[in-house]
């Protein structure tokens, strides 16, 4: 079964909107509307497996195809892609997940010296494991947008724009000058500007 360019195109255009989706549920350090928790972040890991199963599924009803159409090794490659990004995000917000861990466990030991600075370094890796999942959901929206773009057919608009007929139309003829209004410049006279 041949999937059409259309079908494809809204597949790949509907994952790069879940991946954005994804994106913007990231927690963010410092906002006390979406600080990093234990339960947001393990619930966001389990929609970015689930995203991996959906992808790999994506991937399955393509290349199982007998009969694939001429743009289906695109789209294949692009959700290939994805499922490498959609990775990258998993393993950095699992990455999230343990230093909430961490945090949570030692916060008792909070005022040691030592346990300070292992939390403030946890801190720290939270946070670039968080520029991480960011970065790694916005290359794979901005992949699969750009993706859906090449692999959908021309617009009904475009195809009929292409079909017409490229000949142009004469131009209009200019009025002649009018010769009450136009004044030419003496020949005699020079313009000089300081």
């Amino acid at each position: 079964m041949k999937n059409a360019p259309l079908s494809d195109a809204l597949a790949l255009r509907a994952t790069a909107s879940t991946f954005d989706a994804q994106r913007g549920k990231l927690p963010v350090p410092g906002d006390p509307h979406r600080s990093p928790d234990a339960v947001a972040v393990a619930r966001q890991i389990s929609e970015l497996g689930k995203l991996i199963t959906d992808l790999g599924d994506e991937l399955l009803f393509r290349a199982a195809d007998p009969d694939q159409a001429p743009h289906t090794a695109r789209v294949i490659t692009n959700f290939a892609a994805a499922v490498e990004l959609a990775g990258e995000a998993t393993s950095a917000v699992g990455a999230v997940a343990h230093q909430l861990a961490f945090l949570n466990q030692t916060e008792s030991l909070r005022d040691q010296p030592d346990a300070r600075d292992a939390r403030e370094t946890a801190v720290r890796v939270m946070e670039e494991a968080l520029a991480t999942a960011d970065a790694a959901l916005h290359d794979g929206a901005n992949s699969l947008h750009s993706a859906s773009t090449t692999v959908s057919p021309a617009s009904v608009r475009l195809q009929a724009a292409c079909s017409r007929s490229t000949t142009a139309a004469p131009a209009p003829e200019l009025p002649p000058p009018d010769v009450t209004t136009a004044v030419a410049a003496p020949s005699d006279r020079i313009a000089r500007s300081r």
